[in-house]
């Protein structure tokens, strides 16, 4: 006889299951082998199994649940396994040999294991430990606080098992099983930091460095969030050791080998959504390719290792301070270049996420950034700004370019987001500038503590470099000033949903303006997600839904997306279902992605008076209006509304076709319509209806 808490609760003879009844008789028996060969309360079993004021005949219930287990059990045979329910007062214990239950039987197996001592041994132990569970813990008992508790507490055991089944994995240098085993579990505990840092190490030793990046910013934004809070030590250690040891051009794929340092600190995962997911083309993308390795033939520094101090802001420092204590970056004092022209010391940084999958089109704006950047005549540093609407694919066409063209920065390319439209804050330059250094292989106790020391300490370092720098998702000017690069052989491109003027007038930054998709475009975007020959079918649906969707390839893979997971519609069915404009915005989302939570996004950045404005505008029968009739529709002054009309266009969120001749988007009306999305409280973020969908890009 065998007992189940590892998943639904059971109880087992031979290959027959025991028929337990009701719900509060499962958790009775749950509660008493939660706590064999104890003497468990009445009190106890009652408390547990009402939430809330108990009946009055509650003792009678729980009587009869037990003498309807002990007939049970003992129709099983229970006696000859040594197995006994016993009254004891006004108590219950349940006798029986410990063994007979799984979640017994896990924590002995687990206890055995040991992943950095014996790894070899540690795998097939654990793997059997987690072999015992078949599904949530505790399946099919009350939805009490008590068995809640229960269940989360055995749910953590078996989330560090799996933690320590990674590392053994990683001690043995199997980084890629290891991969395989934790990404589920990083998926479903997204907010585990210890989980997340050793899926980070492994990331970056199997060479996807750029996904082991982007788990942390993703975890990163959570904590803030959900929680309020910044990552952790364990976290920002992990993220830290793998920026030093990419600066320093260690090996990647194998470089934890049985018995190195740094080893048992493996753990696994697969490819997060990566920068530009939300946007254009940026869905799942292929790995990126493994870096260089280290042109001396050395191996990588420990990641995760012993011996590597924490990193930490050098505060009070400033720029004077740091010029002496400069990291050697293996550059010469004249050129900084050797014959090949490629940064000496360690492997060049490449934080690049993964190039957008199914990327189409947009040869005029690539073929724009490739005249911007590749512009030398000027002596100066070129300077490109991706701007357009929400979900437009500024990401995707940046990153695009930027994979592209990698070949023209053989000194390293940087990447960050700088989460200028999303719910949490956005980030200040002073941590962008951290990450950047420390790419670039400056010691954490070396990188100065304000911004403006960083900022001349970045300058510096990458004044002779061919370098690119991509800043995803600005939200203004003076927070993407302190990271532009000063030497003429760099290039940045920024992305953003303001135009950015102010780069424009200061930094002679050229614009590269992105637009909707036409419907030869829109259709081939939709063919690419769901396959030539379902689109085939139906050119006329196809169409329709580009423009259901205002041609935002950010709506276009939303609702590509939905076709997916009903392969039996047809585009014409949803094409019908999104005419209900009601229900169009919650159609065109997926999971945490979807062209409500961009507008959102937007709108949390107006002023009061500006979303109040845009809620007028979205009133207008056919999105067409000039100033007067919007000053009528808002009732506002014709220079406060002209105003606020060219702070939205500014935003693209309305667009000036001609003079004083101003469209609103299909999409943006119903965003704005919408009670929940009028951003009353403008200034503020979070001003829309408060779902946890946040299109950061796009």
């Amino acid at each position: 006889m065998e007992f189940s808490l590892l998943g639904p609760i059971a109880v087992t003879t031979g290959s027959t299951e025991l028929s337990l009844g009701p719900a509060k008789r499962r958790s009775v028996l749950a509660l008493l082998l939660l706590q064999p060969n104890t003497t468990v309360p009445l009190e106890q079993l009652i408390d547990s199994l009402w939430e809330d004021e108990p009946p009055e005949h509650s003792r009678t219930v729980v009587q009869g649940h037990v003498s309807r287990l002990r007939a049970t059990l003992a129709e099983g045979g229970a006696e000859a396994y040594g197995i006994e329910l016993t009254t004891h007062g006004s108590a219950y214990l349940l006798r029986l040999p410990e063994e007979l239950i799984d979640a017994h039987r896990f924590g002995e197996l687990v206890a055995l294991a040991r992943p950095e001592a014996a790894p070899g041994d540690a795998v097939p132990l654990l793997r059997e430990a987690l072999g015992l569970w078949r599904g949530p813990a505790l399946t099919g008992t009350v939805t009490s606080p008590p068995f809640a508790a229960a269940a989360h507490a055995l749910e953590e055991r078996r989330l560090t098992a799996v933690e320590a089944l990674g590392r053994a994995h990683g001690a043995l240098g199997e980084h890629e099983q290891a991969a395989a085993i934790l990404y589920s579990a990083a998926v479903n505990h997204p907010l585990r930091e210890g989980l997340i840092a050793g899926l980070m190490r492994a990331l970056f030793h199997t060479g996807r460095q750029s996904d082991a990046l982007e788990w942390f910013h993703r975890t990163r934004r959570l904590l803030n969030e959900e929680l309020g809070v910044d990552p952790g030590e364990r976290l920002r250690h992990a993220y830290e050791e793998i920026l030093r040891a990419e600066a320093a051009g260690g090996n990647r794929q194998g470089a934890g080998k049985p018995g190195a340092p740094g080893a048992g600190s493996a753990s696994g995962g697969a490819p997060s959504g990566g920068a530009g997911s939300q946007d254009a083309s940026g869905g799942g993308r292929p790995g990126a390719p493994a870096a260089d390795r280290s042109p001396t033939g050395g191996g990588v520094p420990p990641v995760g290792g012993e011996g590597q101090p924490p990193a930490q802001g050098v505060a009070g420092r400033n720029a004077a301070d740091c010029g002496p204590q400069a990291p050697d970056t293996g550059r010469t004092q004249s050129g900084g270049r050797d014959g090949s022209g490629s940064a000496r010391g360690g492997a060049a940084p490449r934080l690049l996420p993964r190039p957008p999958a199914r990327f189409l089109g947009r040869e005029d704006q690539l073929a724009a950034l490739t005249a911007v950047l590749t512009d030398r005549t000027t002596g100066e540093s070129p300077l490109a700004v991706v701007a357009g609407p929400a979900g437009v694919g500024k990401t995707a066409c940046a990153v695009q370019w930027s994979h592209l063209h990698a070949g023209a920065f053989p000194d390293g390319q940087l990447f960050a987001d700088l989460r200028g439209f999303g719910e949490g804050d956005e980030a200040p330059p002073a941590e962008i500038l951290r990450d950047f250094l420390l790419a670039l292989g400056t010691p954490p106790e070396r990188v100065p503590g304000s911004a403006q020391a960083a900022s001349a300490l970045f300058r510096s370092l990458v004044a002779e470099r061919r370098l690119l720098v991509v800043l995803d998702n600005a939200s203004s000017s003076a927070q993407v000033r302190p990271l532009l690069p000063g030497g003429p052989h760099c290039a940045t491109v920024v992305t953003s949903r303001s135009r950015l003027d102010g780069l424009v007038a200061t930094d002679c930054a050229r614009p590269v303006g992105l637009q909707t998709l036409g419907h030869e475009e829109g259709a081939a975007l939709l063919g690419a997600m769901l396959g030539p020959e379902r689109v085939a079918e139906d050119p006329a649906a196809a169409r329709e839904l580009v423009d259901l969707c205002d041609g935002l390839p950010l709506a276009l893979r939303a609702a590509a997306a939905q076709l997916t997971a009903r392969p039996r519609w047809r585009l014409a069915r949803l094409a019908a279902a999104l005419r209900d404009e009601r229900r169009r915005l919650a159609l065109l989302s997926a999971e945490d992605t979807g062209i409500a939570a961009a507008l959102r996004m937007s709108v949390a950045r107006l002023s009061a008076d500006d979303a109040r404005l845009l809620s007028a505008l979205a009133t207008s029968a056919d999105g067409h209006l000039n100033a007067s009739l919007a000053a009528a529709l808002a009732g506002y002054d014709p220079e406060r509304t002209q105003d606020g009309l060219d702070r939205l266009a500014e935003m693209h969120l309305v667009d000036e076709e001609a003079t004083d001749v101003y469209t609103i988007s299909t999409l943006t009306q119903l965003f704005a319509r919408d009670d929940r999305g009028e951003g009353g409280e403008g200034g503020t973020r979070g001003t829309g209806d408060g779902s946890k969908g946040s299109d950061r890009r796009g």
